[in-house]
């Protein structure tokens, strides 16, 4: 998330010329509603935006999301500002100005790390292994097929929040599917038939009127 046109086209250009997929957004607004909808590999944070504090994007995203990697770049660079935002969950903070080539070093960094740590998803609930597509709920397991997957892990990766079901068609199907389809209904039908146990609550709850939701 950055506001400044010029930094943010040489980030993004940067980072496409590497072979990444990028959304900038340039208000708290926009990176809200972008981390609310999506799941990304890494998100690069600026701290002063137009209508707000960094630091908001940051905590709203930690709330419901703890493995993202986040990293912080702002042209604050005392101590004391790069301390406040790892502990508010940051796993990074690099000061401007900045060279893209040490940018990109980290990115890969990060990269690597999550790769090793991060094939595991797990809520109170369920388990899903992203390496094998394997879920497993108590004592039930089923090896998902990739649209089933993939719903899956996007609950899961905002467990404890409501997802409509337009926010569900556009993370896992695309902006351009027909929104008066009943995919998003078939599809958990699909994984509860796989992973629910009889008797037990629905490890995928139906919020009324609202969406879906994962138990955290």
């Amino acid at each position: 998330m950055e506001d400044e046109d010029r930094i943010a086209s040489f980030i993004v250009k940067g980072l496409q010329a590497e072979g990444h997929s990028v959304d900038r957004a340039a208000t708290v607004e926009e990176a809200l509603r972008l981390v609310a909808e999506r799941t990304f590999d890494i998100v690069l944070l600026d701290l002063l935006l137009p209508d707000g504090h960094g630091t908001d994007v940051l905590c709203a995203l930690r709330a419901t999301d703890r493995e993202t990697p986040v990293i912080v770049l702002s042209a604050l660079g005392e101590v004391d500002d790069k301390v406040d935002l790892l502990d508010l969950g940051a796993n990074d903070y690099l000061t401007k100005p900045f060279a893209m080539r040490e940018l990109s070093a980290r990115i890969r960094a990060h990269a690597r790390q999550e790769h090793a740590t991060s094939h595991l998803l797990a809520t109170s609930m369920l388990e899903l292994d992203t390496r094998t597509r394997v879920a497993r709920h108590g004592d039930v397991s089923a090896d998902l097929p990739s649209r089933e997957f993939a719903l899956l892990e996007y609950l899961m990766r905002h467990a404890g929040q409501v997802l409509t079901r337009q926010q569900l068609l556009d993370a896992v199907w695309g902006f351009d599917f027909d929104t008066g389809s009943n995919v998003v209904d078939v599809y958990v039908g699909y994984l509860r038939r796989k992973l629910d146990i009889a008797g037990d609550p629905s490890a995928i709850e139906t919020v009324r009127g609202a969406g879906y939701r994962v138990p955290a």
